[in-house]
């Protein structure tokens, strides 16, 4: 059995786990969950999102938690700039690397930015020219790459071909994402395994969300299809609007759990991130939705 030996964790947190909160966050705690989670060890934070903050309202000052943030070198500080627009601001701040998002559904596409996949597509070329002038690096989402609330089953061969589109297009890297959760760790191998033929696989990512309860496995189950790079967020933080029912992404202190169990590097400690999940879930007052966090803690 040929694990990775080393895996890199995309830290969401403070941007697709804070985005979906329902009070709002003031940009000195944001600053301090990036600079908690930086300290912890993570080599990859998606510190916020430059959208329009009448659509996405915690994400407003994302330039300034990108001005005040301490940025460790080694460490990269990305953000979602879905338009032109988006980029430009992103730019403006000082962003390194940005990330842009497309579905595997149509009836997501269309609830989610109004737009048809095709059209979503289309959308990101000025973003991948611009980004190409500037040096900037561009990584590329796809949703719902499991399931889709309005659609359901989706086909892998249609997930192929918004991550080859996304790849083709300059994307380095290709995340996919089980938006609401209800994948398998059968389904995921046979994922990897189809959009692997359109996409190098050590240019794919995981991002896997628990409702189910099944990310680990998937998790699992992607490590043991070469895939060496996830998406998670700290203390469990996150969900989907426009998924109804679906509970946040796949905790971090839980993936990394898992990691250190299997003998795999990250660079991450685990108390150190167990510290900042707590800190940023007392801001909220909520419960840490890390099963390993509540478990340390408990036994503390």
């Amino acid at each position: 059995m040929n694990l990775p030996q080393h895996v890199r964790l995309v830290e969401v947190g403070p941007r697709d786990g804070l985005q979906n909160e329902q009070q709002p966050i003031g940009v000195a705690d944001k600053v301090r969950l990036v600079d908690d989670l930086s300290a912890a060890g993570l080599c990859y934070i998606e510190v916020g999102s430059f959208v329009s903050p009448k659509w996405v309202p915690q994400m407003a000052g994302s330039a300034e938690v990108f001005a005040r943030i301490q940025q460790l070198p080694g460490v990269t500080y990305a953000a979602l700039a879905p338009n032109l627009k988006g980029f430009e601001d992103a730019l403006a701040a000082g962003v390194k690397e940005v990330a842009v998002f497309a579905a595997a559904s149509e009836s997501f596409s269309q609830k989610n930015i109004n737009c048809s996949i095709r059209e979503s597509l289309q959308r990101f070329v000025p973003v991948m020219e611009a980004a190409k002038q500037q040096g900037i690096r561009v990584r590329g989402y796809v949703s719902c790459v499991l399931g889709c609330p309005y659609e359901g089953e989706v086909a892998p061969a249609q997930v192929a071909w918004v991550a080859k589109e996304l790849f083709a297009m300059g994307c380095y890297e290709v995340s996919l994402g089980d938006t609401i959760g209800t994948g398998t760790a059968g389904q995921v191998r046979h994922l990897f395994n189809v959009v692997g033929r359109d996409v190098p696989r050590n240019l794919l990512a995981g991002h896997f969300h628990d409702t189910y309860g099944q990310a680990l496995a998937n998790i699992y189950a992607s490590l043991l299809e070469g895939i060496d790079v996830f998406d998670s967020s700290v203390a469990g933080l996150g969900g989907c609007p426009y998924a109804k029912g679906a509970t946040g992404n796949v905790a971090s202190e839980d993936v990394l759990y898992l990691l250190n169990g299997l003998g795999i590097e990250t660079g991450i400690d685990l108390d150190k991130l167990i510290t900042a999940g707590q800190r940023i879930c007392a801001v909220l007052d909520k419960p840490n939705g890390s099963r390993v966090a509540r478990a340390r803690l408990a036994s503390a």
